[in-house]
Parts: structure tokens; sequence; C-alpha cells
């Protein structure tokens, strides 16, 4: 056999977006579904959670991204990172403690005794 012939094993793939990343080279990817309900016939949104390795910790909340089918790593954890589709907005606040200011003094209605 030639390489070109040589197949390497399907495995699957599955895009959806990154919910946590708070544990170390591990990510919590969520992908959604949509189908129809088997009695009421509407179209139903199903999510479903992912545990995926991140190695070097490329993907952030947010983030979509590909995941692919590997060896069992850890009880939950059967994906592996792709790679990243999109990467997430990231937003910042200007807050005044930051840039070394005083916080606006903020005041209070004090309750009147009778």
């Amino acid at each position: 056999m030639a390489a070109e012939e040589i197949k390497k094993p399907n495995k699957q793939e599955k895009i959806g977006q990154v919910v946590s990343d708070k544990m170390e080279k591990t990510i919590v990817v969520q992908t959604s579904r949509r189908v129809a309900h088997p009695l009421y016939k509407r179209i139903v949104t199903k999510h479903k959670k992912f545990y995926a390795h991140d190695e070097k910790g490329e993907a952030k909340i947010g983030d979509v991204v590909r995941i692919v089918e590997c060896r069992p790593m850890s009880r939950l954890k059967r994906w592996e990172l792709g790679e990243v589709l999109r990467k997430a907005v990231v937003v910042t606040i200007d807050l005044p403690e930051a840039a070394g200011e005083k916080p606006k003094a903020v005041k209070t209605a004090a309750k009147k005794k009778k």
C-alpha cells in the first residue's frame, strides 16, 4: 500500500461554545442541536456538555471551538481541542481603583427616628 492509501481512523467532531475554562488543561464545551419533539412536533433546542483536553490553554470562555474524539483521559474527559474557530469578544471595564483614583462615595439615606 502507498502512503496515500493509509486511512486514519474516523473520529467524531463536534462544534460548540466553551462554557468553562477554570480547570487546568480542561475545558467544558456545550453543543446545541435542534430536534423535533417526539409527541408535540415542536422544534426544541437540546444542549449537551463535553469535557475536552486543552493542553496549551488556548480556549477561553465564549470561544467557539471544534473538539475531536480521543482516548479516555479521565472519568469524564473523552475529547480534545481540535481548533478554536472563533474567539470571544473581550469586554473590559475601567475601574477607578485600577487607575489609582479614589472611588466616588455613595450617599445612603439614613432612617429618621420619630
